[in-house]
């Protein structure tokens, strides 16, 4: 019997956390795993267990406090390679790599944030040490791909793979006709699912609502997430007297998140550079393509690896809210985002995993 080759992919991020890079972490270990064997080191996360035992692969949580944390993580990954035969080692980000000591073949995906630091200060040298030392860095737009060169890292090592999504569950009817029940009366629909921080730029569409409200009197904006913003945004919302056309959501299921999409009208999400971070994709663009869902991406960051303009949604300065206002207004009039819905929905099946994942097995 032929043995299969194995990868060790090792990440701070996975789930049952909940994040983008979680699920993108998760999405990779899941496919690989249908071809060769996966051995999985992560951070501890509280009730693992659960989720550990449902999956196909094998997992080792890593806990304790966190800077002793990524020492003994290395630890264990050193003595595994030493004795069993690893054919490479993928990575979620730099810093799990940077305590590595082996000769074997390094794959570290980069996203954005994570390696702009200025050229020439501590962090930066650090970044490229590790980076300028793997065979392939998987960036995760064009844009992201540009930053590291920048940077300073070497050009002929990166490839861009964006992101795979999961293909779309069929919804619970009963969720979606709660949601249609809770959003009656209200159109047209608008919906951010993210953090609250600033670079997701909450801030602006709410201000653009307060315009939007005099043309759409029924007019609905729906957050979906938490984050260190959740108050200011919510102090915003008062002080514009919108509390009738805002409606929050945090901690719900992912059903009834999912329903929220799909009965929304247009993805709201005009990020912006805010001090060093960054939007590198933005697979939550993707995610509503799925359901026929159009976005509002911003023109910093890799959103237009994601959303193609006037096509399948529009891009925007983030940083102009006449421009998030204009745009959100261009899109509803004569219902110009069921043609980019219909669109984005087509375009999304690229993103998928079962053909995101064959870009990957070109590199292992």
């Amino acid at each position: 019997m032929v043995r299969k080759r194995m990868y060790l992919i090792v990440t701070r991020n996975f789930p049952p956390e909940i994040g983008g890079m979680q699920n993108l972490m998760w999405g990779l270990a899941n496919e690989l795993s249908k071809n060769f064997m996966i051995k999985v080191f992560a951070d501890y996360y509280k009730d693992h267990n659960i989720y550990d035992e449902r999956v196909s692969f094998s997992i080792d949580r890593v806990g304790g406090i966190k800077l002793f944390r990524k020492y003994r993580k290395a630890q264990l990954i050193n003595e595994f390679i030493k004795v069993n035969k690893v054919e490479a080692i993928i990575a979620d980000h730099w810093k799990s790599l940077e305590l590595l000591k082996t000769n074997n073949k390094k794959i570290c995906l980069i996203h954005g944030k994570e390696i702009n630091h200025e050229k020439d200060t501590n962090l930066n040298k650090r970044v490229l040490k590790v980076l300028n030392n793997v065979e392939t860095i998987v960036a995760n737009s064009e844009y992201t791909k540009d930053l590291a060169i920048s940077l300073g890292v070497q050009q002929d090592k990166i490839v861009v793979i964006n992101p795979g999504v999961n293909q779309v569950q069929e919804l619970d009817k009963k969720t979606l006709d709660k949601v249609e029940n809770l959003l009656k009366h209200k159109s047209p629909r608008l919906i951010t699912v993210s953090r609250f921080d600033k670079r997701k730029n909450h801030e602006k569409i709410v201000m653009a609502l307060r315009n939007l409200k005099q043309i759409y009197p029924d007019i609905i904006y729906i957050c979906v997430g938490y984050g260190d913003e959740e108050e200011n945004i919510k102090k915003l919302v008062k002080e514009l007297n919108l509390e009738e056309q805002v409606m929050f959501f945090k901690g719900i299921t992912n059903d009834l998140k999912d329903s929220l999409v799909a009965k929304s009208n247009i993805f709201v999400m005009p990020s912006i550079i805010y001090k060093k971070s960054v939007e590198g994709f933005g697979i939550a663009y993707i995610e509503a393509a799925h359901y026929g869902v159009p976005s509002l991406g911003g023109k910093d960051g890799g959103a237009s690896d994601a959303i193609d303009h006037l096509k399948t949604g529009l891009i925007c300065d983030g940083n102009k809210l006449d421009e998030i206002y204009s745009s959100i207004n261009s899109m509803l009039e004569n219902n110009k985002y069921l043609e980019y819905g219909k669109v984005a929905k087509e375009n999304s099946l690229k993103f998928q995993w079962e053909k995101v994942i064959e870009e990957y097995k070109k590199i292992l």
